[in-house]
């Protein structure tokens, strides 16, 4: 026999269930979990508990409802021969605490079925972030959630900082990679897309044992956040042992111009004259911006109207004989011609 039939499971092949004969002697030890619930599912257990003690017994395990403390426990009897029992009915308590409902939870105790709860309160750090992505999960009335649950034949709930998904092991895993994809701001959409890929892929015999890297798409971010530049760019000098040489004070300007040696009047006066320049100078250009609007605009250059053509001569003689003959016609009248035939036409009928 081949080593690749060894190492593949053949169609339709499916685990045998595990009945009393394998475990005879029952267990040892009892064993009980215990899991709390808020208020708002207590209506809720209350209604449904009697099928979930049904449920169980048919595995010989106990369960009780405590409305005071608000707890669900689950504990084994003598009568259990499946050691794995208990652990099934663990899982069922805490899916029912998190808001599912028994049509979906019972299938736990099947041998094929297990759960995972995911936690994702934690994941991102803003709370508008996290409620932003955790709706991004569920999608547009709740149609991401339903591609995700086709694709991957389970049944996922959504509730506050956790999502509880019930299924078989392969699909779980799926489950997993998509919901912390989400939480890292990768869309779900393209998971999906890369889960309906490997549908297909799976159903060809020749595929299976080849690797799927070259058919499965690779999506790149388009939108990067580029890092906002400053506007005032500092750049850092150069290094020199030497300090920076000392700025001149006012007195070594004054010095280095010679207004030092001048006497309090000419200095007032030097100031004096500097302010009139400025003065003056401004004056000039207020009146030139003033005299713009007097500018006159330049005109565009006349262009000449060409001459009519000669060469085309009217019949003057033609238009005038035309128009007579316009006159003579009256508005809505028959011409002559037409009003002879009409007359003998006339005639012709009174003679008859």
């Amino acid at each position: 026999v081949d080593e690749s039939e060894l190492l593949t499971v053949p169609d339709g092949w499916k685990e045998p269930a595990f009945t009393r004969e394998d475990n005879p002697k029952g267990l040892l030890e009892e064993s009980s979990f215990a899991t709390l619930f808020p208020k708002y599912r207590e209506a809720y257990l209350k209604e449904c508990w009697p099928l979930v003690q049904k449920a169980l017994g048919e595995h010989y395990v106990n369960a009780a409802l405590d409305l005071i403390e608000g707890s669900m426990t689950v504990t084994t009897t003598k009568k259990t021969f499946d050691p794995y029992a208990i652990i099934r009915a663990r899982d069922l308590i805490k899916l029912l605490a998190r808001s599912v409902p028994f049509e979906q939870v019972f299938r736990i105790l099947q041998d094929d079925i297990a759960c995972d709860i995911i936690k994702i309160g934690s994941l991102v750090r803003k709370r508008e972030t996290f409620i932003k992505r955790r709706a991004r999960l569920l999608g547009p009335k709740g149609s991401t959630l339903k591609a995700l649950e086709l694709l991957t034949n389970c049944y996922i709930m959504v509730q506050g900082n956790t999502v509880s998904a019930l299924g078989p092991f392969s699909g779980l895993k799926e489950v997993r990679k998509v919901v912390l994809d989400t939480m890292k701001n990768i869309h779900p959409i393209y998971n999906i897309k890369t889960l309906m890929i490997k549908r297909e892929l799976a159903k060809d015999p020749e595929l299976r044992t080849q690797s799927w890297e070259r058919f499965l798409p690779k999506f790149k971010r388009k939108n990067l956040k580029k890092r906002k530049e400053p506007k005032k760019k500092n750049t850092k000098k150069e290094y020199t042992p030497f300090p920076p040489p000392q700025p001149e004070s006012q007195i070594d300007k004054e010095l280095a111009s010679g207004e030092y040696f001048l006497k309090e009047r000419q200095k007032k006066r030097k100031k004096m004259e500097e302010i009139k320049a400025k003065q003056a100078d401004a004056i000039k250009k207020r009146q030139e911006e003033r005299n713009k609007a007097f500018i006159p605009p330049k005109e565009k250059p006349a262009v000449k109207t060409k001459k009519a053509s000669t060469e085309k001569k009217i019949d003057i003689e033609a238009i005038k004989e035309k128009v007579k003959n316009a006159k003579k016609k009256k508005l809505g009248a028959l011409p002559e011609e037409e009003v002879k035939l009409k007359m003998a036409v006339d005639e012709k009928k009174k003679r008859k």
